[in-house]
């Protein structure tokens, strides 16, 4: 009688476990905080020639921005030497402007317990951004739409490891360029209750995003607090245009935080060298971040750094290679020496397939980014063919094994219970520690394993048809889809925002370029 009832125990337990880990879960992990070191690869005196070199830039060959005026006025006024575009900023300068931005800030969410912060040893994830294009293993490759970014949305709110939602994790093209950034937006705010990002395709799209996240937030909150993150790339080499500028304006005078991100392809846009990058590389942040401060004094910004290698043949950008990785550690660490936050890193490859050579490009570039101290990771999950297009499976593939980046980063764990002392002594030589009482105490979070992973028999794996991990991917996002729970919201503020979208909808003619 009690052999039986310990069986059925048993079974019970097994079938709640399965149950466990089948039932629809919307747990988000908190926001990564790291112990351990950075990995850093520069030494005393290249960090002091690149800061020397990057300023020498700043003040020998100088930067442009261009059609802005009122940029020119603003440097002007602070010192710089403005002839026609060029601004030539003496050495010293940029570098004591940036001194007023943050060392670190919170990104608030509409739901309070989803709010990150920025900086310190901190590690953000964030979703791919901007490709045109999407695929998935039924329909292949296509022109993104409003319905996939939706999608996308609803998976990024699905995905545990995920803390941000992210901004334009696919590009609408089935609706107008100029209202698009409308639908996106709404998408962000209601879809998930994570952190979004803010539009910059224009200024005024800019106004948008601050005018919506009043009606979602308050007018007041949005005015003291940081609701929104934004990316503002440099026209690298060295040139500031007026649409980002403005946009970076519009955000800095509202409070909200921009990534101010060189965009590199090394031997193209940048020099062929890690060193010359990396002196490019600070130099054109030095004076984006330096600029945001002359809008506004304290204004959040982040220092990016967007690098990729060519491909001398092709000309088309790799990823993954040690070059990158190089310049994605030395960017890390003249970041901190500025204090100021750091993005890079990402899901980064050039495969037109979730396939090997993916996986490979892909697990190069995010350890290299969790070991570069990266404060926030845009492109975290999702990127396929050097960012032309948004895979469905990749992205559940992706955000599955970011999952190893949390771990990692907790480090070695040194008190009573990680030394496992007990465990040694309960089994002695010969034994086995499989049924030891610390084992039982802590199997469930022993080991990180993957959610998406086929860790069977061969003979169970062809019995379930020998699935690929695509394939198993595939099943995944339509089971997200399918069990995706929208986020509460009130009423009256989606109501609200549904009339915001319309009425600046209507006031405006289509516009498809």
């Amino acid at each position: 009688m009690n052999e039986v009832a310990g069986r059925r125990a048993r079974g019970g337990g097994g079938q709640a476990r399965r149950a466990e880990r089948t039932a629809v879960s919307l747990e988000t992990a908190r926001f990564i905080t790291r112990n351990i070191p950075n990995f850093e690869i520069l030494n005393e005196e290249a960090l002091q020639i690149i800061e020397w070199n990057a300023d020498t830039v700043l003040e020998e060959i100088g930067v442009n921005f261009i059609d802005n005026p009122g940029a020119l006025d603003l440097w002007r006024a602070a010192g710089a030497d403005v002839k026609g575009e060029r601004v030539r900023i003496p050495r010293g300068l940029a570098r004591k402007l940036c001194a007023t931005a943050p060392s670190a800030f919170t990104q608030h969410a509409r739901n309070p317990e989803r709010k990150v912060e920025v900086g310190g040893r901190n590690l953000v994830l964030a979703p791919v951004y901007g490709p045109p294009f999407v695929r998935d293993i039924e329909g292949g490759r296509r022109y993104a739409t409003i319905a996939d970014f939706q999608n996308f949305v609803k998976l990024g709110y699905m995905s545990k490891w995920l803390h941000h939602s992210g901004g334009t994790v696919c590009e609408p093209t089935d609706v107008p360029v100029n209202k698009r950034h409308l639908d996106m937006l709404l998408s962000h705010m209601v879809l998930s209750d994570k952190p979004y990002m803010g539009s910059v395709t224009e200024p005024s799209r800019a106004e948008d995003s601050v005018a919506m996240s009043k009606i979602l937030f308050g007018d007041d909150f949005v005015d003291q607090n940081t609701v929104m993150t934004s990316l503002i790339n440099i026209n690298s080499p060295l040139t500031f245009d007026g649409i980002m500028m403005g946009a970076l304006e519009v955000y800095a005078k509202a409070n909200q935080a921009a990534i101010i991100s060189p965009f590199i392809v090394g031997g193209a846009m940048a020099p062929v060298t890690v060193a010359g990058t990396l002196t490019q590389v600070l130099a054109e942040v030095l004076a984006g971040v330096a600029y945001s401060q002359l809008v506004r004094p304290g204004a959040p910004v982040i220092f990016g750094a967007f690098v990729t290698s060519i491909d001398m043949n092709s000309g088309a950008p790799t990823f993954g290679t040690p070059e990158a990785a190089h310049i994605t550690y030395g960017a890390g660490q003249l970041a901190r020496r500025l204090n100021l936050p750091y993005r890079s890193g990402g899901s980064f490859c050039g495969s037109k397939l979730p396939d090997a050579q993916a996986a490979y490009e892909t697990a190069n570039s995010l350890n290299m980014a969790l070991l570069a101290g990266v404060n926030f990771m845009l492109h975290a999950c999702g990127w396929l063919e050097g960012g032309l297009v948004s895979s469905y499976e990749k992205f559940v593939m992706d955000a599955d094994q970011l999952g190893t980046l949390h771990h990692l980063a907790q480090g070695v764990i040194m008190d009573t219970n990680g030394q496992a002392m007990d465990a040694l002594r309960e089994v002695g030589p010969g034994g086995h520690f499989l049924g030891c009482e610390h084992t039982q105490a802590n199997f469930k979070s022993a080991f990180w394993r993957s959610d998406l992973f086929d860790y069977k028999p061969f003979e169970t794996w062809a019995e379930e048809g020998a699935r690929d991990t695509q394939t198993l991917a595939a099943e995944r996002v339509k089971k997200q889809l399918a069990d995706y729970q929208q986020p509460a919201l009130d009423e009256g503020i989606h109501e609200a925002l549904n009339a915001y979208v319309a009425k600046r909808k209507s006031e405006m003619p289509d516009a498809f370029v």
